[in-house]
């Protein structure tokens, strides 16, 4: 039974006893007195009830007592039984835990507690998509760090194993500066992905127009090197946010739009109203089932792990993570002449 119809029925049955209490009492002295008569020569009730010699005040003192106690012992069960179910739902919840996040209640029926276990339920699956995420980036993180560290390890081994020539050795070195960068930039993006999920230590009102002319402005070298047109167009937007985290984030964007255009491609800015910046890039055509994965760390369009050059992915799930951190929203699709249309939501300063 559930909840709410143990409380009515134990409701309906305290109503019965409110109006049968007086009755009860009366029933009850007739009853003992009639005893207390027989046994104990008593006299009768009419001649102790009279109006010269009124019983009532006895029979408050005696009765009424007793009465109410049985009824708080009565109110004090009945609650106790309708909050059965609660307590019958406790162990179950008890058993769930880290070691086994794939235990569900699993109750059925529509009343409340089913309502309660199927938002347990609920609520476990996003622990253990979290939990499984978790272990992912960890594990991804693992593999991300010890190949570099392989190939460091192998390069030093084959530089102490033989004598080297002095190309040989520019050659060695230079690739061991090459694979120590990358470690520097992964554990940066670590870092700063850790940070950004963490939110915001200040937020202050941001010209995110001018933080997007700063940013291409630094890459104009980059844009240059690959033979990439930039189009931009920026309207004045206030938000509010840190602007090391935005410039982040611009970066990110810029950065992967170049990394991944084409040779006479182009990259197209825009600041506006809602979306608040737009960064699209012409490229590889990307299918429109792979771009939500684009936004996973560790993830990328090609999964070649050995292609050192593509960076670690987590350009855009810095990007992502410092847009929720602004309380805004990013989404991406595919380009209408292949590569990435990226829009970011942000809140405006009121």
């Amino acid at each position: 039974m559930s909840p709410r119809r143990r409380v009515l029925l134990v409701g309906v049955l305290a109503l019965l006893a409110g109006y049968l209490l007086p009755y009860v009492v009366r029933w009850l002295f007739v009853l003992v007195w009639g005893w207390a008569r027989q046994f104990c020569g008593l006299p009768s009730i009419g001649a102790v009830c009279d109006p010269a010699r009124p019983f009532v005040p006895l029979v408050q003192l005696l009765f009424e007592p007793l009465v109410l106690l049985a009824a708080g012992v009565a109110v004090w069960a009945g609650a106790r039984w309708c909050l059965r179910p609660v307590r019958d739902l406790a162990d179950p919840i008890a058993n769930l835990g880290p070691q086994n996040l794939g235990y569900r209640i699993r109750r059925g029926g529509r009343d409340e507690l089913a309502r309660l276990a199927r938002a347990i339920d609920d609520m476990m699956d996003r622990v253990t998509a979290g939990y499984e995420g978790q272990r992912r980036f960890a594990a991804n993180a693992s593999h991300e760090l010890r190949t570099p560290l392989a190939v460091q390890r192998t390069l030093i081994e084959v530089g102490m194993a033989r004598s080297l020539t002095g190309e040989q050795l520019d050659l060695l070195t230079a690739q061991l500066l090459a694979t120590n960068e990358r470690n520097e930039r992964l554990i940066e993006g670590l870092l700063t992905l850790s940070e950004s999920d963490q939110g915001l230590r200040s937020s202050t009102p941001q010209r995110l127009d001018e933080v997007v002319a700063g940013v291409l402005a630094a890459y104009a070298d980059r844009v240059a090197e690959a033979g990439v047109t930039v189009q931009s167009r920026l309207l004045p937007r206030i938000v509010p946010g840190e602007r090391v985290l935005l410039e982040r984030l611009v970066g990110n964007l810029v950065e992967n739009a170049i990394k991944y255009n084409r040779p006479g491609g182009r990259l197209v800015v825009a600041v506006d109203g809602d979306p608040a910046l737009t960064v699209t890039n012409s490229g590889q055509a990307v299918p429109g089932e792979a771009v939500a994965g684009l936004f996973e760390p560790f993830r990328r369009l090609a999964r070649d792990r050995t292609n050192q050059g593509d960076g670690a992915g987590l350009g855009l799930a810095i990007a992502r993570s410092i847009t929720q951190a602004h309380g805004g929203l990013i989404a991406a699709r595919p380009g209408e002449d292949g590569g990435l249309r990226v829009d970011v939501h942000l809140p405006t300063v009121r």
